[in-house]
């Protein structure tokens, strides 16, 4: 029942904090020409290994509407592209991106600006994580209209689901009647309480920065996995666009309603985009670039009044949030697992193989048929090998 939120146009470039090293036009033919001007056949050769990534992700899709299930990420990434894409979590997309023929001027201006946008990292990001960056950023995504949260809010109505508003602090084991049974324990606005499950899944990440959640009576006992998490600051600006730092002293010509950067010491923000509300009208338009408009600035650090000063001529407001947002890619080399004990899982391990919503999506439904069959004892569906054979016989 979601609507398709509908796409305003606008161009994007990629500024290297002195000019802009590429710049989109109206025109789809001459931007081709661009991009093979300045990177030959690079564009192609990138299209080309997103596709087969994307080609061979998606038969998880056809597993799961067959109710086949992983018990770890590796033996989910192995049945979709082998030893391959468990190699692609190990090594940088860069050295991937390299490897087959896309050139080192493409990878520092394009693939960069493109992942500092997306998991504010550099091209050392895993070549997994990378490939489903690239291929969100090739425009066939879409938002919801309303807003993406619907989809949760959704989900929870659809679901029928008994939502207890508090906080978890952590979860106990027990055993009754030879089996597992788990304690989790919460606190809200009417104080502590908690209560027994057959199943539990884990979603907060479980990395040494989370705070007030334990496990307990567990042996050997859970403890943190390896890696933190990528620091990032979301500012929104309403205010006036200072043209002339991008090189245009006539705001009226300036005419990009998204701007990525390379990776330049110098550059204090990731990407900015001139943002629309989350219901579009048919009559809605974007401010003209001389107009007061609301962007949307990513970065590293809270920017301060002069960076402020330097991106805008004059603002407003400014709304600052600050969050960790996706795994810093380069702090652990070990994916985690998903069975944490017999009916426990962990659902957010699935982020270090790479973060988005899709990703989520397809660990929670994998955790779900994982629990399911786990339950019934239907070990055919879990870890099964050869599934692109399986599943064609079952068709």
């Amino acid at each position: 029942g979601l609507k398709h939120r509908r796409e305003v146009a606008g161009k994007s470039a990629i500024f290297n904090g002195e000019h802009f090293v590429l710049e989109e036009t109206d025109w789809y033919l001459l931007n081709l020409f661009r991009l093979w001007w300045h990177y030959g056949i690079s564009f192609l050769r990138l299209q080309m290994w997103v596709e087969e990534v994307m080609e061979k992700f998606m038969r998880i899709y056809k597993y799961q509407a067959h109710g086949y299930a992983f018990s770890s990420l590796e033996e989910l990434l192995r049945s979709l592209g082998g030893d391959a894409f468990i190699n692609m979590t190990q090594r940088s997309v860069a050295e991937s991106l390299l490897e087959v023929g896309i050139t080192q001027r493409f990878v520092d201006d394009v693939i960069a600006a493109v992942l500092r946008s997306s998991y504010g990292q550099s091209v050392l990001v895993p070549a997994f994580a990378g490939a489903m960056s690239l291929a969100g950023a090739q425009g066939s995504t879409w938002a919801v209209e309303g807003g993406n949260k619907l989809v949760c809010s959704g989900l929870l109505k659809l679901t029928k689901a008994n939502v207890i508003p508090a906080r978890v602090t952590g979860v106990s084991l027990h055993s009754s009647e030879g089996r597992a049974l788990y304690q989790v324990h919460y606190e809200g606005s009417e104080g502590q309480g908690s209560a027994f499950y057959d199943m539990v899944v884990v979603t907060t990440p479980l990395h040494p920065s989370r705070c007030n959640f334990t496990f307990e009576n567990f042996e050997p006992p859970i403890a943190d996995f390896p890696g933190a998490f990528q620091p990032s600051v979301t500012s929104v600006v309403h205010g006036y666009l200072n043209s002339s730092y991008f090189g245009f002293p006539d705001p009226k010509l300036f005419p990009f309603a998204s701007i990525l950067t390379t990776d330049t010491p110098d550059l204090f923000f990731n990407a900015m985009d001139n943002i629309c509300p989350v219901n579009i009208s048919a009559a809605f338009r974007r401010k003209q670039p001389q107009e007061a408009a609301v962007w949307r600035v990513l970065s590293q650090q809270p920017l301060d009044k002069q960076q402020l000063k330097t991106l805008f001529r004059s603002y407003y407001s400014v709304q600052v949030t600050e969050w960790q947002v996706y795994p810093r890619y380069d702090a652990a080399k070990t994916l985690p697992p998903i069975v944490l004990h017999e009916n426990l899982f962990y659902l957010s391990g699935v982020e270090w193989v790479a973060s988005s919503m899709e990703m989520i999506a397809v660990a929670a439904k994998n955790v779900a048929l994982l629990a399911y069959n786990r339950w019934h004892q239907d070990l055919d569906k879990i870890d099964q090998k050869d599934l692109m054979h399986k599943v064609k016989t079952e068709l």
